[in-house]
C-alpha cells in the first residue's frame, strides 16, 4: 500500500552529500511543496507534492495542514540510556568545586551507578530503558544506540543486555545495543585489569554470538579505565570474534583515538583531549569522530575540536551520552545546538552529524537519509524554515514522528 504524505514546505533529503569533510549549507537539497512517498515500512520516492499526486493517483493521501519541515529521523549513536538510580548529588558535588577522584573517594561516581544498576531486576532494568529510549523517540530520535557497562561482571552485563533486547519489544525507536563491559575494572574484581579483561572475553563473548544480544563491542581507553596496553587484546579478540568495535577515545588524556583508527573501529567517541596529531589520524580513516557535548556541558570542560575535525576532512557526528553521571540532559537537539555555537558548525553540518553521519557510526546504510529505498524514518517540525530548528536551540521539537513507515507520533487530522 502506497502513502504519500504532504504538502511540506521543505523537505531535506541530505542525499548526495558526503559522508566527511566540511559542509556548507547551500549543499542542502531543500524540495519545496514536497511530498514523501512510502511502500510498507520503505521511501519509495520524494519530490514535489503535487508531481507526485499525478504520478501515482493510488496512493493514499495523509495531508498536512500547516508548515512543516521534514527530516530523517535523528540518531543517536551513542547512550548509556540502561542504568539505575541518580547521581544528582555527584553534579551538586562538581558545581561546588570537587574534583571528580574526591567525587568517587565519598562513593560517588560510576560505581554508585554500577551499584544501583545490579541492584534492578532485568524487568525493572527493561522498563527504565523504555521510558528513557521513549522521552528520545518524542524528540524525534528514531534510532538509539544502548550501551551496557553498569554490569561490569559476566553475569551482570548479561542481565543489562537481555533488558535491553527487552526494551526494544515495547519502544518505538530502533535500540542498537553495545557491549560496554570494559567500563573500567570492577572494584570488587580480586585480580588485574588485564585478568578481568580477559574474564570478559572469554566468558561473555561467547553467549553474546549464542544469544545474539549485540554485535558492537566498546571500551573506555583512559588512565582512570583501561590502557591501550591493556585493552588492544580484548578489542582484537573482539574484532577477531566478529563484532564491531567503537571506543570511548580521548576524553581527559590521548591514545585511545589512535587505537581505534589502528583497529579500524567504527568510530570514537569523545575526543575533547584530541589535538592535531589525532585530528589528521581520525581525518584519514574511515573511524567516524563522534563529539559528546552532553558531557562536556555537563562536566564543564571543552568541547571535541569539531570544527578542526571537519575542515580536516573527519566525519563528524553528534551524540548525547546521556547517562546518569556526565550527561544527564539527554537532549541531543539542544546539546547539538549549543555544540554549533561554540565550534561555529553550519546547519547542514549539525544535521549530517545527527542522521546519516551518525548511522555511519553505527555501521547502518538503511537511514538518515530521506531518498528511495531508506526506512521511512520522519520528523516533522513545525515551521516552514528548516533553520529555525537549531535557532531555538533545543525548544522547537517535531510535531510528528513516522517510524518505518507508520506514524508513531502526532496525529495526521
Amino acid at each position: 500500500m502506497k502513502k504519500l504524505i504532504g504538502p511540506i514546505r521543505q523537505v531535506l533529503t541530505l542525499s548526495q552529500l558526503p559522508l566527511k569533510g566540511a559542509l556548507s549549507d547551500e549543499e542542502l537539497e531543500v524540495i519545496s511543496e514536497g511530498g514523501i512517498l512510502l511502500f510498507g515500512e520503505k521511501i519509495l520516492k520524494v519530490g514535489k507534492w503535487t508531481e507526485l499526486k499525478k504520478e501515482y493517483p493510488e496512493a493514499i493521501l495523509e495531508e498536512l495542514e500547516g508548515n512543516f519541515v521534514a527530516l530523517p529521523g535523528w540518531v543517536d549513536c551513542h547512550t548509556h540510556l540502561c542504568f539505575g538510580g541518580n547521581r544528582a548529588k555527584d553534579f551538586a558535588l562538581r558545581i561546588a568545586g570537587k574534583s571528580y577522584l574526591e567525587i568517587a573517594g565519598a562513593g560517588g561516581g560510576i560505581w554508585n551507578t554500577v551499584t544501583q544498576t545490579r541492584s534492578l531486576s532485568v524487568d525493572a532494568l527493561a522498563q527504565l530503558t523504555a521510558q528513557h529510549g521513549q522521552r528520545h523517540f518524542t524528540e524525534g530520535v528514531t534510532t538509539i544506540e544502548v550501551k551496557s557497562g553498569y554490569g561490569l561482571s559476566v553475569a551482570e552485563e548479561l542481565k543489562m543486555l537481555r533488558a535491553i533486547r527487552q526494551a526494544q519489544a515495547t519502544s518505538s525507536a530502533d535500540l542498537i545495543s553495545t557491549c560496554l563491559a570494559a567500563h573500567l575494572c570492577p572494584k570488587d574484581w580480586k585480580g588485574s585489569s588485564s585478568d578481568y579483561l580477559l574474564e570478559i572475553s572469554t566468558h561473555l563473548f561467547p553467549v553474546l554470538l549464542k544469544e545474539k544480544l549485540c554485535h558492537r563491542i566498546d571500551a573506555f581507553v583512559e588512565k582512570s579505565a583501561f590502557t591501550t596496553q591493556e585493552i588492544s587484546p580484548y578489542l582484537e579478540k573482539a574484532k577477531q570474534l566478529g563484532f564491531d568495535l567503537t571506543i570511548h577515545a580521548d576524553q581527559f588524556s590521548t591514545g585511545g583515538s589512535e587505537l581505534a583508527v589502528n583497529l579500524g573501529a567504527r568510530s570514537a567517541d569523545h575526543l575533547e583531549a584530541s589535538g592535531d596529531r589525532e585530528i589528521a589520524l581520525l581525518a584519514q580513516s574511515s573511524t567516524v569522530a563522534v563529539a559528546l557535548p552532553g558531557a562536556s556541558i555537563g562536566l564543564g570542560m571543552a568541547f571535541a575540536p569539531a570544527r578542526k575535525l571537519l575542515d580536516q576532512g573527519a566525519s563528524l557526528a553528534i551524540a548525547s551520552d546521556w547517562n546518569p553521571g556526565s550527561a544527564p540532559m539527554g537532549d541531543l537537539l539542544a546539546q547539538a545546538s549549543i555544540l554549533a555555537t561554540f565550534e561555529k558548525l553550519t546547519s547542514a553540518e549539525v544535521i549530517t552529524g545527527l542522521t546519516c553521519r551518525a548511522a555511519a557510526a553505527l555501521g547502518l546504510s538503511d537511514r538518515g537519509i530521506l531518498t528511495t529505498g531508506q526506512f521511512a524514518d520522519i520528523i516533522l517540525f513545525p515551521t516552514s524554515d528548516y533553520r529555525d530548528i537549531l535557532y531555538y536551540q533545543g525548544k522547537m521539537k517535531p510535531e510528528k514522528v513516522w517510524k518505518k513507515g507508520k506514524i508513531a507520533l502526532g496525529t495526521m487530522y
